[in-house]
């Protein structure tokens, strides 16, 4: 191919093909020697597997030096072709068993370091995985509330933010009655919107009233909030179950029954209860319930347990229901107090404090 000229000299010009293909290297020992040294270099330093491939590739596979020498050998002349094949031959060969050498030390090392990164000390203490459990309050709640169902009776929800007419008024408190103080009940602002944090579980009992057909058998256990101070024996929130029937002809003598059936249940075939005459306004006659533990740590001995009596006649009103018809019983007692007794607990801030080790002890059974 001939020269384009030089527009300024009318001399020929470099050819396209120099600029674009490189004369090969003619074979020769120093030019092979150079060819071995530099691909030895590159597989000596290779850290890793991947670095002698990479170097592998470069020194040893098609497109290598060595490679290019190799193919230039049909184009020697034939009394150098057995001299210059062995000297090319020689070269890979030593290339290549350097490479196989290399890849069998990575290889090992980089075995004896995934066993290291895979080794179990089995002297070292084991990080267990401790399964969590459910809060006793709430297992002790679905307990109580279980032993109802059995009997046929049905749970009942209602509203911890309640308007005041469920929480006092339709519950017979009179308008000046202390337990409306701000000192004893959280309201909600604004004042006039007569919310507040219901102060126990027995607003449950006109919502049931109003909302369910004649006769009604309900318990109702949940949250309820108090203007109190946290200590061993109070918490501001703390948690009821309320128990109300309505129907004809109930009498005291039901009430006890009852309140004796769930006693044994909670504390044992031996439990008793006994009641004493007390005031509440949404029950008449009212009574506090003590309960009587006969393995009770510490000795037997009664402990009052809760609240209980004939439901007003003004309450049964305020339910839509007539007190001529129709009587009814109702009870409560808290479910934190009822945890102390059954597990001898003597502090009631270990309930609320959030630390799991509590539960665990008591894992999904209380």
């Amino acid at each position: 191919m001939h020269g384009r000229r030089d527009r300024r000299s009318g001399a020929p010009g470099p050819s396209l093909d120099s600029f674009f293909v490189s004369e090969p290297t003619p074979i020769s020992e120093p030019a092979v020697q150079a060819a071995v040294d530099a691909a030895l270099a590159a597989i000596a330093t290779a850290g890793t597997t991947a670095e002698l491939k990479a170097a592998r590739s470069v020194h040893a596979a098609e497109g290598s030096q060595l490679a290019r020498f190799n193919a230039q050998l049909r184009n020697v002349p034939a009394d150098r072709k057995a001299a210059l094949g062995k000297l090319v031959g020689q070269a890979r060969a030593r290339v290549n068993q350097a490479i196989a050498a290399r890849e069998a030390e990575l290889s090992e090392a980089e075995e004896r370091e995934r066993l290291r990164r895979e080794t179990v000390d089995v002297t070292e203490v084991p990080s267990r995985w401790r399964p969590g459990a459910r809060h006793p309050l709430s297992t002790l709640m679905e307990r109580m509330g279980d032993v109802f169902v059995a009997m046929g009776w049905e749970i009942a929800e209602g509203p911890e933010l309640e308007n005041e007419w469920f929480n006092f008024d339709a519950m017979n408190f009179d308008a000046d009655h202390p337990a409306r103080a701000m000192q004893d009940t959280l309201f909600v602002d604004p004042v006039d919107s007569h919310l507040l944090l219901r102060t126990h579980t027995s607003p449950v009992q006109i919502r049931s009233l109003l909302e369910r057909p004649l006769p009604v058998y309900v318990v109702a256990p949940g949250r309820v909030y108090r203007s109190d101070e946290l200590d061993a024996t109070h918490t501001p929130v703390f948690h009821q179950i309320e128990g109300l029937a309505v129907d004809r002809g109930l009498t005291m003598a039901h009430l006890r029954g009852t309140l004796e059936h769930l006693a044994r249940a909670m504390f044992g075939a031996e439990a008793q209860i006994r009641l004493r005459p007390n005031y509440f306004p949404f029950t008449e006659p009212s009574a506090e319930m003590d309960v009587w533990q006969p393995h009770a740590k510490g000795g037997a001995r009664w402990v009052e347990w809760g609240g209980c009596g004939m439901v007003n006649p003004n309450v049964l009103r305020a339910g839509g229901i007539d007190p001529d018809e129709y009587q009814g019983f109702a009870f409560g007692m808290g479910i934190e107090r009822t945890l102390q007794f059954r597990n001898d607990m003597n502090d009631m801030r270990d309930m609320v404090e959030g630390d799991v080790r509590f539960s665990q002890q008591f894992g999904m059974v209380v």
